[in-house]
Formats: structure tokens, sequence, C-alpha cells
């Protein structure tokens, strides 16, 4: 699944490489990215290459303190809002709520009363399976230790699939369709090497809807 607010800079080389490999994907784009004029010739396609478009907030908020998860920093009401206006924006596209009722929170960063308001917006929380580098995508050589070249991180989803038990059946590995210019080392570069070695292994990829309904 990939993720979507400030950038789009990948989208062209992402939804060719899908398509050569008969590949549908998820998009998980904020209402910031559905509203961009830059980028709604990109949602169409992905729209009509049958790939699934979801809801990722509406400003990207940041729902709990990163050090104490359980402190929240909005509201439900402000929560009920964002999420709203991620969905209106959705409209636009021809996407609905019925459509698109899984939801990736923004930063992928919430606790449980973020996972019970989901609910009770009639959605189902969703998020990356852990143990791959590729949610570091976005990094850039200046943060230091924080950055994640884009060899490594092909090299960590290896590692995974071949340590688990499990391989990566039913994994969940999340990209960004796009990120800040400081990184020049763009993972979605290497994303048909990955997929290529993948589906030699055997694996094959769903959208989120088909993996979970």
């Amino acid at each position: 699944m990939f993720t979507g607010d400030e950038f789009a800079d990948g989208g062209a080389t992402i939804l060719h490489v899908l398509k050569e490999h008969d590949v549908k994907a998820s998009f998980f784009l904020t209402g910031r990215f559905y509203h961009n004029p830059a980028f709604q010739e990109l949602i169409r396609q992905l729209k009509t290459a049958g790939h699934y478009l979801g809801a990722h907030s509406d400003g990207h908020l940041l729902y709990c303190d990163w050090a104490k998860r359980d402190s929240l920093l909005v509201t439900q009401e402000q929560f009920r809002k964002d999420l709203a206006l991620n969905y209106s924006r959705m409209k636009a596209f021809g996407v609905d709520k019925e459509q698109a009722r899984y939801f990736l929170p923004p930063y992928e960063w919430y606790n449980s009363q973020i996972a019970a308001w989901t609910k009770a917006e009639g959605l189902q929380l969703v998020n990356f399976s852990p143990g791959t580098r590729t949610p570091a995508d976005y990094t850039w050589p200046e943060m230091g230790k924080g950055y994640v070249a884009s060899d490594r991180i092909v090299q960590s989803v290896l590692e995974k699939e071949a340590k688990d038990p499990n391989g990566l059946n039913g994994f969940i590995l999340l990209v960004h369709i796009g990120t800040d210019p400081r990184r020049t080392d763009k993972f979605y570069k290497k994303l048909d090497e990955l997929l290529t070695k993948l589906q030699h292994k055997g694996y094959s990829f769903s959208r989120i809807n088909q993996l979970l309904d």
C-alpha cells in the first residue's frame, strides 16, 4: 500500500511498474493530496487502473504524542471533521465510504481511542506490517542515522521474507508515493526490482480490501 500527502513524484513510475507486473495496490491519500490540482490526473489514472483509493486524514494530523502514545492531540470532533473532509475530497473521484471503508491513520500513529473513533465512523483502521524498512523510504541523508538507503530497504524486505516462518504471506507493505526532494535515492525506483524478486518467489499481490474482506 502507498501513502501520499505533500509529494507525488513517484506516481508515474509506480503506476507504470504496477501495470507491468499486473499488480493492483492500495493508495491511502490525504484530503490535501486529493484536492491538489497537480495530483488529480494521477488519481484518476490510479482509479481507472483498478487500484484501491482510501483515506489518510484530510490534513495529515498527528493524533497522539510521539513520546506518550496514550496522550491525544485531537478531540473526537476534530477527528470526525477532518475525516469527513478527507472523504468529501474523495467523492470528486467517485469514491465514497462504502467503497473505501479501510482507513490508514496519518503517520501510521494512533492509539486505542483513535481505533474506537474509527470504528464509530463505520470504518476499519489498518496499518502496515512491522519488520521491514519500507516506511523509512521518506528519509533523506541529512537525517543522519535516521536515513535508510533504498538498497538497504530492498534488503530488509528480502531478509524478512527469508527469516519469517510465514514469509510475507498476508504482509502489508507500506511505501510512499512521493518523497521530499532532499531524498535523491528514491525507493520507488527499486519497486520493479523488488516486485520481480518476490514474484519469482511465488508471491502475488492484492488490494487491501481483497486481502481483508
